[in-house]
């Protein structure tokens, strides 16, 4: 079993070992390599994954082609398209690696099956979508209330790792900039250094 799984599990609530194992059992794991898709628009989002080794991005295409990054994912986090998952809809998001990655992943049908067998795991599936939801509102005034300079400097703290691993045009693709506007306060940064 998956130490990083397991960890992430026990973060949010209580298992037995045998719990964890029937549960660590639906999981199916994937080998996705960089620029490979997990997820493309118009297909029907029939997994949540959770990321053991890598980095994906989840974004969407605008009318206007320009790439909008919703959130990205490395280890130890979580990723779906959450309408399409539910709703059995074709998504609007892709799902593609930005690095060679490790991911296992569940089914609808096998996390319904947790929930009926596990009843544990319909909490750590609530807990997790309430924080969820959390992110999303405080990047949602964020981006609302914050200029983009304090947007990206809020960004390389909270997320100094993940920083590293990303380019200029995929930081600017999530906080809605230019890529050369994150170019000019990079610079600024380092000029204050």
């Amino acid at each position: 079993m998956s130490e990083i799984f397991k960890n992430n599990i026990s973060q949010h609530i209580t298992l037995s070992e045998e719990e964890l194992a029937e549960f660590y059992g639906l999981f199916q794991k994937k080998t996705i390599k960089k620029k490979q898709f997990l997820l493309q628009e118009g297909e029907i989002c029939k997994f949540e994954g959770f990321v053991i080794k890598g980095l994906f991005k989840t974004y969407h295409i605008d009318s206007e082609g320009i790439e909008q990054i919703l959130n990205f994912a490395t280890e130890n986090w979580w990723i779906t398209d959450i309408d399409s998952f539910t709703h059995e809809k074709p998504s609007q998001l892709n799902i593609e690696a930005l690095e060679d990655s490790e991911i296992l992943i569940i089914s609808k049908n096998d996390k319904e099956f947790a929930y009926q067998n596990l009843p544990k795991i319909e909490k750590l599936f609530r807990v997790m979508t309430q924080k969820t939801h959390v992110a999303l509102q405080r990047r949602m005034i964020d981006n609302l209330s914050k200029t983009a300079d304090k947007r990206y400097t809020d960004f390389i703290e909270k997320y100094p790792q993940l920083y590293q691993r990303l380019t200029n045009v995929q930081i600017a693709a999530y906080l809605g900039i230019s890529h050369e506007f994150v170019s000019r306060i990079r610079k600024k940064i380092v000029n204050k250094k």
